[in-house]
């Protein structure tokens, strides 16, 4: 049984098996996506940046955990993360029902000290102001930088509750924990209700947190400020699309009337023509409206 907007996805039993496994309880785990020496490298190579990151300010982001942004500048590699195959196919599986592409929403790294006590339980997806349930707005993908175990704070996630939008009187069941180890990534739709755990350890738990969005929204971190077009011309050119040098139809998302894209090229010309980019149903009309004109343009 699958939620009624993921209908559109087809027989859930020719689906990949990660993406069936998100339409039916809402994440997954895929075991070793990736090389653990790789992750730990990663991790080293982050613990300046941890130390110097103060902690964060306000409960819901947590007073003794650490976060910092701009990961695929700050961390050397994080950019193979951001492209896995089976991560961005199953993201772009999930969202491409309402929405050209996918693009880039947060990348975040998490560093848990001990004695925080457990997040409060929420669904990304009520960051934005629209009405829930008929689609998806997000996808989110942990990467843990060390072993999440009960005790330190492994990520809480309650299975089914993508079903429907959370009623905040009805108390939630208790929820499964997340165990993993560096190398797996867990995904996680953002209309699904997790958590961070609390950190019982003597020792911080870490990891990076890849966030993607359907392409037309708002994202959570604002990527044209975070990476100048300088470096965003240092990664392949879908990474790049996916930080928002890419329109999104219908004339969405545009730089002085064209694809932010150009923006990339050696040269940018001072003087551009406006461009269409039309959804089919725009198309459409405007075809339908200019033939309409053409016997009265004859006259």
């Amino acid at each position: 049984m699958i939620p009624e907007r993921f209908k559109v996805l087809g027989d859930p039993e020719s689906l990949p098996a990660p993406v069936a496994e998100l339409a039916r309880r809402g994440y997954c785990i895929l075991r070793r996506a990736a090389d653990p020496e790789f992750i730990l490298g990663l991790s080293a190579g982050l613990d300046e940046r941890f130390e110097t990151t103060p902690f964060s300010v306000g409960a819901f982001h947590g007073e003794r955990t650490k976060r910092f942004h701009r990961l695929l500048e700050r961390c050397e590699g994080s950019a193979d993360l951001a492209m896995h195959g089976s991560v961005l196919e199953a993201a772009r599986t999930i969202l491409g029902p309402w929405c050209d592409f996918p693009e880039i929403n947060l990348t975040q790294g998490v560093e848990i000290h001990p004695g925080a006590p457990a997040q409060a339980p929420h669904s990304d997806h009520n960051m934005w102001p629209a009405p829930k349930g008929s689609m998806e707005f997000c996808v989110n993908v942990f990467w843990p930088l060390v072993e999440f175990t009960p005790d330190n704070g492994a990520t809480r996630i309650w299975p089914a509750s993508h079903f429907a939008p959370r009623d905040l009187d009805v108390p939630l069941p208790e929820p499964e924990i997340c165990t993993m180890q560096p190398g797996d990534a867990l995904i996680v739709l953002g209309s699904t209700v997790h958590a961070a755990g609390a950190n019982r350890t003597l020792l911080p738990r870490r990891a990076l947190i890849v966030s993607y969005c359907l392409g037309w929204l708002k994202s959570y971190e604002n990527q044209s400020l975070a990476y100048s077009p300088e470096f965003v011309r240092t990664l392949e050119p879908e990474l790049a699309a996916m930080l928002g040098y890419r329109w999104h139809r219908p004339n969405l998302g545009t730089y002085d009337g064209q694809c932010p894209s150009i923006l990339l090229e050696d040269e940018v010309p001072d003087a551009l023509a406006t461009v269409d980019a039309l959804i089919p149903e725009h198309e459409k009309l405007v075809a339908a409206y200019a033939a309409a004109q053409m016997p009265s343009m004859a006259a």
